[in-house]
């Protein structure tokens, strides 16, 4: 049996995954899929698999990270052997590899990590609907720090098969329907939530590139560059029936969560300073009693903490994985300059050390998103109120916490 070597993107629980390989970019139960790169287009294909390989991406692209809150590993290899890995494959997620056939049988990591989530103060979790919801709250032992989750408004629209920019430009009526939408699944969500918890959703912030393939009746114009292009806090000022669609969703929570509504909050993507932050305020009609979160994940934001913090930023959330990119100019989505993309990096983390120096001198909470492998080295050099991380990050790291079955030996 042949075995190629690749990288993991993102890792798994389970150190061998065994299935069919799928190339249709439609889902197939627990299949393995198996495309060039990872975008918006397969998000059904991705959900329903039990692992990825693909010849193109990084470790935080747009999709890994939805990968990374399901705990599906991805394996990127050499394009030259994609075209190769058919029927039943191994992944060795330890070995970095495909095996072309059924070799070997599952089994379950038994990594242990420097942190436990009592090290990381309030746990703030990154889901993708209220499947990871449900499967945090239901650890045997649960993670008592869990006290918020995390989801964007484009993974929402995944979810539950909606098309943002067709529904928003097709007029009032439906940018209304699309917030009704919208609220519609975060009351799902908010059903799984313990009485303790609180859900935090990230505005739209969809870059032009995956809109465009996830969009029929509108044109999506191209961009040179769409990570630095009209998307985040300037494209929901800029989007003429975004308004309208929160506004009606505001409305449709608060009429079917009633008090639980406040548990329910906002946190505004890809913005620079508090001009924006302002604006969008208004724009919004969001009302000065109404909480606002400020999502920090450009270089300009970060010099701009004590601004959001002064404009009336109720909480702070450092985006490390755009930031990232923008400090050190490498696409965190390049497999290319993947060398380049450090999230240690002295620059980065001095970044972040202001951003949460400047959120504490104001008194204002703030949570920075760290992957499970750099949870250790964030937790030693940040003194932030707490962090973020994906869901099955988290329940990988709380199961190794458990102890290991005992195993009697029989009398006699």
């Amino acid at each position: 049996m042949r075995e190629i070597f690749g990288v993991m993107l993102v890792e798994s629980p389970s150190v061998i995954v065994r299935g069919v390989c799928n190339h249709t970019r439609k889902p197939v139960d627990g299949a393995v899929l198996v495309v060039d790169a990872l975008d918006p287009g397969c998000y059904d294909a991705i959900t329903g698999s039990s692992a990825v390989i693909c010849s193109g991406g990084g470790r935080t692209g747009h999709m890994e990270s939805l990968c990374r809150s399901r705990g599906i590993p991805v394996l990127r290899v050499d394009r030259a052997d994609l075209g190769q890995i058919a029927g039943h494959v191994t992944i060795r997620t330890d070995r970095q590899s495909v095996t072309l056939g059924d070799a070997g049988s599952a089994g379950q990591s038994a990594k242990s990590f420097a942190v436990t989530p009592a090290d990381l103060g309030s746990i703030c979790v990154v889901v993708a609907d209220a499947t990871d919801v449900h499967a945090v709250n239901a650890l045997p032992d649960r993670v008592e720090q869990v006290t918020s989750f995390f989801v964007r408004e484009e993974f929402v629209c995944l979810s539950a098969g909606l098309s943002p920019l067709d529904a928003l430009r097709s007029g009032p009526g439906q940018a209304e329907q699309y917030g009704a939408a919208i609220a519609a699944e975060l009351c799902t969500i908010a059903a799984e939530l313990l009485p303790t918890q609180r859900l935090v959703m990230r505005l739209l912030d969809l870059r032009s590139d995956d809109a465009a393939r996830i969009t029929n009746g509108v044109e999506v114009g191209p961009e040179p560059n769409p990570d630095l292009g009209l998307h985040g806090a300037r494209w929901l000022l800029a989007e003429r029936h975004y308004p309208r669609a929160f506004r009606a969703l505001r409305a449709r929570v608060r009429e079917r969560l009633g008090p639980d509504a406040a548990r329910l909050s906002f946190a505004v993507p890809f913005i620079n300073d508090q001009d924006e932050y302002r604006q969008l305020r208004r724009r919004l009609g969001v009302p000065a009693s109404m909480p606002l979160a400020a999502f920090i994940e450009t270089p300009a934001a970060v010099h701009s903490v004590a601004g959001f913090c002064a404009a009336g930023a109720a909480e702070l959330f450092v985006g490390t994985k755009d930031l990232v990119q923008f400090y050190l100019a490498a696409d965190r989505k390049n497999h290319l300059v993947a060398s380049s993309y450090q999230t240690r990096h002295p620059a980065v983390m001095a970044g972040l050390r202001q951003a949460v120096a400047a959120a504490r001198d104001a008194a204002i909470p703030v949570h920075v998103f760290a992957l499970l492998a750099d949870m250790d080295h964030y937790v030693r050099q940040l003194a932030a109120d707490g962090f973020m991380m994906c869901a099955a990050e988290l329940q990988q790291l709380a199961r190794s916490l458990q102890p290991e079955p005992k195993h009697h030996r029989p009398f006699g």
